[in-house]
């Protein structure tokens, strides 16, 4: 049974961090801030040289503004993990009656208080300063959010099984994961850019039939309604499977005793 409160001191924890190093807290806002103001003048840009039927912020700044905070939710999960690797805290942690479940239910809502934090800066800049307004996606804008959200918590799951699995030093596949698959997630361009391989790895990827669906909505076509459930369910399913493969890494972290030998030299 998940404890509320052991998922709350799991925050706490976060939140001393935070409290304690503004270090910390600049990252959530600021690289989010620079993407949205330098992507915010390419798209002025644009605009000032194509005809004038055309607008490149609803396009562009909006597809940066959903994929940073796919980004940022992945980061909320691995950053929160990751501080227990930089610590060696791991051994003290799983000496306490704490779960594993309630440990992933931990870093999930911290990634949540984090990335949320980064959408508002975002949100915020992009309206006042380039005049992005998200009425136009309507109330799908909702779904959206929530498949880009699923997604980045099930990837973030993932890359911290990684690093456990294959020790402190893997974590230096964890932060190139997004740049690698905005490729094939269609963020800038439709799917049909993409050679035939590339658009079937693109469709087992949530953010990818998010993407399509906006870029419908802004050319005046309704979105595929079939694609959004289908963009829901896999990443729901990426959640599930991520889950369970963070859990079997850890049992057997548990039954080799590499937990306690945990360190920047652990590689099996």
């Amino acid at each position: 049974m998940m404890r509320l409160r052991h998922i709350a001191a799991i925050l706490l924890r976060q939140y001393y961090l935070f409290r304690g190093s503004p270090a910390r807290v600049l990252p959530l806002f600021v690289w989010a801030a620079v993407d949205i103001v330098l992507w915010g003048f390419i798209t002025r840009y644009l605009n000032a040289i194509t005809p004038s039927e055309l607008n490149f912020v609803p396009a562009l700044l909006g597809a940066v503004l959903l994929w940073d905070f796919f980004t940022r939710v992945m980061y909320g999960v691995t950053t929160t993990f990751l501080e227990d690797v930089w610590s060696r805290n791991f051994l003290n942690l799983f000496a306490t009656p704490l779960s594993i479940t309630e440990y992933l239910g931990g870093m999930v809502v911290s990634s949540i208080a984090t990335s949320f934090i980064g959408l508002i800066v975002m949100l915020v800049l992009a309206i006042a300063a380039f005049n992005l307004s998200f009425f136009i996606y309507g109330l799908l804008l909702v779904p959206f959010v929530l498949v880009l959200f699923l997604s980045g918590i099930g990837l973030g799951v993932l890359a911290c099984a990684l690093v456990l699995r294959y020790g402190p030093a893997a974590e230096w596949f964890v932060w190139p994961i997004p740049a690698a698959l905005s490729p094939f997630a269609a963020v800038f361009y439709p799917l049909a850019t993409l050679p035939p391989w590339m658009q079937y790895v693109a469709h087992l990827l949530p953010p990818s039939y998010i993407f399509e669906s906006m870029r419908a909505i802004l050319a005046g076509r309704p979105p595929s309604g079939m694609g959004l459930l289908w963009g829901l369910s896999l990443a729901l399913l990426y959640i599930l499977l991520a889950g369970w493969y963070f859990t079997r890494i850890y049992r057997h972290a548990v039954r080799t005793g590499l937990i306690a030998r945990y360190s920047a030299e652990t590689a099996s």
